[in-house]
């Protein structure tokens, strides 16, 4: 289905030149880069497309940028300045991995036509708080819509005067306008990369959020966000063992999960709400697991064994492929056949669990592989997306799913920020 080429081609046509997507997510491990282009399905069917990507590459944020980012997840001091500060920071990293993937694939800036840069989000809320909000009830009513946001920290202008090349930016919150959670954007490049005609598919994307995509035979496409993935995994291995992550699932292998604490975890609210849904680190952050393990050590016997660090490791791994079983069996359209994408698709024991537990809760075979054996690997995938969206901006073309965000209906993303 994909094709791989490092062939420069640079046309006025806005749909036919090159295009690189940034994308650095909620796991906060870095910046993804991507630079590709696109074209129809050699089969001519409608709205599926081939990718040629010339170049990845992968830049760590600096722990600096990262403690940063966190940090402005939630309330503080002088935010305003901070995330000024952040913004300027992410630019300057994202300006460098565009410099790496010119360098790397001999394709000048000049043969560029945008850059689609998502940018680093760190508040989502696209419903009004259910606490009572002083500042919100002096400004109007939340039907009113203005209790609902997402924020993408960026300097889109900044990125276009490092680089040279015009830039895309701010896809979400278009979205959100549209009555749209802004979230997830992704299953419309899942549908046109990887739609089978006559075939249903689904994409399971292991970010810091797990988030699906369920195309079915005639392309009709859902996408929602199941849970947390990446996130709680990361953080709690980084806090506990000073790597970045479980490489492998290595150390949650190691430990045994808690079945009380699994159980616990499990009457976490989101996951009973129906689709479409989004969420992020607004609730699944360290503070929520925090929470959640003192109020479940609370309500444990007084002999009850004690977990240690490891089996909150497996613990949380298991929750993640339970949390992405039981969303598929409810919302799939008979798709037997999952892709994955993003860091966790490399995650071996998280990989098995899924597949484990989308057996059992579907009764049947489904074959889970890495998006690799589709023609794209995983770590690519998010990025490509937004080079995708760029694409779609510059041709006026809708890059959401109503199905998948709850917006009135189709929109074209982004906002561009000429060189």
């Amino acid at each position: 289905m994909h094709a791989v080429s490092n062939q420069a081609s640079h046309s006025p046509n806005p749909g036919k030149g090159w295009f690189i997507g940034l994308m650095s997510g909620t796991s906060l491990d870095g910046v993804d880069a991507v630079l590709a282009r696109f074209s129809p399905s050699l089969g001519g069917h409608a709205g599926l497309e081939c990718i040629a990507v010339a170049g990845h590459v992968h830049i760590p944020l600096g722990e600096p940028l990262v403690a940063l980012l966190r940090q402005l997840n939630f309330p503080g001091h002088d935010e305003l300045h901070l995330a000024a500060l952040a913004e300027n920071a992410l630019a300057h990293c994202y300006a460098n991995a565009v410099k790496q993937l010119c360098e790397q694939t001999g394709i000048p800036a000049s043969s560029i036509l945008a850059i689609g840069a998502h940018g680093q989000t760190v508040r989502h809320q696209p419903a009004p708080r259910q606490a009572p909000d002083a500042v919100l009830a002096g400004l109007g009513q939340p039907s009113d819509g203005l209790g609902r946001y997402t924020i993408q920290l960026n300097n889109p202008s900044l990125l276009a005067e490092h680089t040279g090349i015009r830039v895309v930016a701010d896809f979400r919150r278009r979205d959100v306008a549209a009555g749209g959670q802004g979230a997830p954007l992704v299953p419309a490049f899942h549908r046109a990369m990887f739609g089978q005609p006559g075939q249903g598919v689904a994409v399971l994307n292991l970010g810091g959020i797990a988030n699906w995509s369920l195309i079915d035979a005639e392309g009709r496409t859902l996408g929602f966000d199941s849970g947390p993935a990446n996130t709680l995994l990361d953080g709690w291995c980084q806090l506990h063992t000073g790597a970045p992550y479980d490489k492998g699932g290595q150390w949650a292998a190691s430990g045994k999960v808690h079945g009380g604490l699994l159980m616990h975890l499990l009457l976490e609210g989101y996951f009973s709400l129906p689709a479409p849904k989004s969420t992020g680190v607004d609730v699944f952050s360290q503070t929520w697991l925090h929470n959640q393990l003192q109020q479940c050590a609370s309500q444990q016997a007084p002999d009850a064994a004690p977990w240690s660090a490891a089996d909150v490791q497996a613990s949380l791994l298991e929750l993640t492929a339970i949390s992405v079983a039981q969303a598929f069996a409810r919302y799939q359209q008979g798709q037997r056949s999952v892709g994955v994408c993003g860091g966790g698709a490399h995650n071996t024991l998280l990989m098995q669990r899924i597949e484990h537990h989308l057996q059992l809760a579907v009764g049947e075979t489904v074959e889970v592989v890495s998006t690799a054996a589709w023609g794209l690997p995983p770590e690519q995938v998010e990025a490509a997306a937004f080079a995708w969206l760029a694409r779609q901006c510059l041709l006026g073309m809708p890059g959401n799913v109503p199905a998948a965000t709850q917006a009135k209906g189709p929109r074209v993303l982004g906002a561009i920020y000429h060189a």
